[in-house]
């Protein structure tokens, strides 16, 4: 598969680190931390099928994500990697490693996120509003209708529950939202919510970092304590005054995260 049909940022020298960005939220998200870290690693963010600059080149998945990411890594021979995923970014790394191996990649850091994020009788640990089989279902049926209205509701889901974020972060996140195509967002959707990385991450080959923001609209303790309790080589960081999106409502804090895991 041809190495220009994943958009990629490759800014900055030192170690490969990768910024996996969230559903509906392309690499433009990650701003911040390209320009903080761009002097201390090779900042590497792609904009996922679906979203940004790829749009709709490649299948609409989170396997064919991960297979091309990992593409580009053989390519560029890169090895020592540090994977850095949010959200559905961080199911793609997962996909990457569970489908390729992690030969190339040294420890990942997942942004405020599930292993699993459709609730079922055995796993309560979705997302917090209780998306369902059924509700996800209903979902996927209106969102292209729908569409106009979501910029908004995702944006403000992002952020810390309870608290207004900056205007500038909230209108940065609305306008990029907005931007997206949602035909191209229903598959990508549909995608992450058939993943189910309990078992891998079970037995994760890796050190694996969770940037977990303690007022998340999303995620709860539920999914810190089911990983403290079956990763191998875990470590949890709160974040205490962020949502879903630690990286953009602390990201100096966050920044400090990634340049520690980056310089081990």
């Amino acid at each position: 598969m041809s190495k220009n049909l994943l958009h990629i940022r490759d800014e900055g020298t030192g170690r490969p680190l990768v910024l996996i960005h969230g559903w509906s939220c392309p690499g433009q998200f990650f701003q911040t931390q390209v320009e903080s870290l761009k002097a201390h690693a090779r900042c590497i963010v792609p904009d996922l099928p679906g979203h940004g600059k790829t749009g709709a080149a490649l299948p609409l998945s989170i396997e064919a994500s991960a297979d091309e990411l990992h593409a580009f890594l053989e390519q560029q021979n890169l090895s020592d990697v540090i994977l850095c995923g949010w959200s559905m970014g961080a199911l793609v790394a997962y996909a990457l490693i569970e489908r390729h191996g992690a030969d190339r990649v040294a420890s990942m850091i997942a942004i405020d996120m599930s292993p699993k994020v459709l609730n079922t009788a055995d796993w309560a640990n979705g997302t917090l509003n209780g998306l369902n089989a059924e509700l996800n279902c209903q979902f996927l049926a209106s969102m292209i209708a729908s569409w106009p209205k979501l910029p908004n509701r995702i944006a403000n889901r992002l952020y810390a529950d309870g608290h207004s974020p900056e205007s500038s972060l909230l209108d940065f996140a609305q306008q990029e939202i907005a931007k997206a195509d949602p035909a191209l967002l229903k598959p990508m959707w549909s995608s992450l919510t058939k993943q189910d990385f309990r078992p891998l991450l079970s037995e994760f080959p890796v050190p694996l970092h969770l940037a977990a923001g303690l007022k998340s609209q999303l995620y709860g303790p539920g999914v810190h304590r089911w990983h403290q309790e079956n990763v191998p080589e875990f470590q949890l960081h709160e974040f205490a005054k962020s949502g879903h999106a630690p990286h953009l409502e602390e990201p100096e804090l966050f920044n400090r995260l990634l340049l520690d895991v980056l310089q081990r």
